[in-house]
């Protein structure tokens, strides 16, 4: 059984890597208060790496909200770090870093965009993802450490941290419910995008500590599907069984970052190749995990436990691209 390294256990992301590994490795998950990746100097992470003797390093810590330097911090230089400490604590270890499909920027609609699609970001955020990327495969091409990146797209599930979309909207529907409104007032931009379960990507953090050596260390993680956010955002309230209407409102401050890329889909095949993965759960059970995480029960048309078939989700217009050109 491999002894893994998780950092950033706390986290939306962490918590569900870190029930992932569990059953399957020796995991050691220290805290924040016990590793904070961004304020740890490097001697103090190259010992904490000594003391733990891992045979893979997962790093699950980030940000989604801040300023540009907040992104470098947490993104950039925690990667450095991490690099240089695993190279000289445990050199034959894996690093595992979780990227982000934002490192991609604008593609073209109806494309399902491929590990080596140009990266092109149009955010602080991106950017940041991207240096750490970069900063991960040079570790590895210039054979100082065992890496991989996994490029994860928009994932769905329960704990999502509260500056995100879904989470956002979530908040809102239940509010509206317990006030009776017959309506939800809703700023959404015209956009399209690859929703992946919190579980799925465990499953593929826990594959990329099982699979061979890769020679290519960027491997995208999502569901395969563009989903148009104006459905996804229908389907969740069908779930919570909320039937009032869906109208336009005011947008959060953060809006204009989503705005500014209309469209993501993953092109998978490189994590079938790599990893030996595939996504496994449909956009509804991951809406259904979302609104059900503090107990309550869902209810409506989309919680019947009926799994639709073929392309579309209980009416959600998703599209799985098929050699660049959007289906249907």
């Amino acid at each position: 059984m491999s002894r893994v390294l998780l950092l950033g256990a706390g986290g939306f992301l962490g918590r569900h890597i870190g029930a992932a590994l569990a059953g399957h490795t020796d995991l050691q998950s220290p805290t924040r208060a016990q590793c904070d990746l961004v304020r740890m100097d490097l001697p103090e992470l190259t010992a904490l790496v000594a003391r733990e003797r891992p045979d893979v390093v997962v790093s699950a810590a980030g940000r989604i909200v801040g300023s540009g330097l907040d992104f470098v911090r947490a993104h950039v230089v925690t990667t450095a770090k991490l690099v240089e400490a695993v190279a000289v604590a445990a050199p034959r270890a894996r690093l595992v870093r979780i990227g982000s499909a934002a490192e991609y920027g604008v593609v073209p609609h109806g494309l399902a965009v491929a590990e080596d699609h140009p990266a092109a970001p149009v955010s602080e955020y991106g950017l940041s993802h991207l240096a750490a990327t970069r900063l991960a495969e040079l570790a590895g091409d210039t054979g100082r450490l065992d890496t991989i990146v996994l490029r994860v797209f928009n994932p769905v599930g329960p704990g999502m941290p509260a500056g995100n979309m879904l989470a956002r909207v979530t908040a809102m529907v239940r509010a509206a419910a317990a006030d009776g409104a017959g309506d939800l007032a809703l700023g959404l931009h015209d956009t399209y995008r690859d929703l992946v379960d919190v579980r799925d990507v465990a499953a593929a953090v826990l594959a990329a500590t099982r699979c061979a050596a890769p020679t290519q260390r960027v491997v995208n993680v999502g569901s395969g599907r563009a989903v148009a956010t104006r459905d996804v955002v229908r389907l969740l309230a069908d779930v919570a069984g909320f039937p009032g209407e869906i109208r336009p409102g005011g947008f959060p401050p953060d809006a204009t970052r989503s705005a500014a890329v209309p469209w993501m889909c993953a092109d998978l095949d490189r994590a079938r190749r790599v990893l030996g993965w595939a996504p496994v759960h449909d956009l509804t059970e991951s809406l259904r995990a979302l609104w059900a995480a503090d107990g309550v029960r869902p209810t409506g048309p989309a919680a019947d436990g009926v799994r639709p078939t073929g392309p579309a989700t209980d009416g959600v217009r998703q599209t799985r691209p098929v050699a660049g050109v959007a289906a249907g």
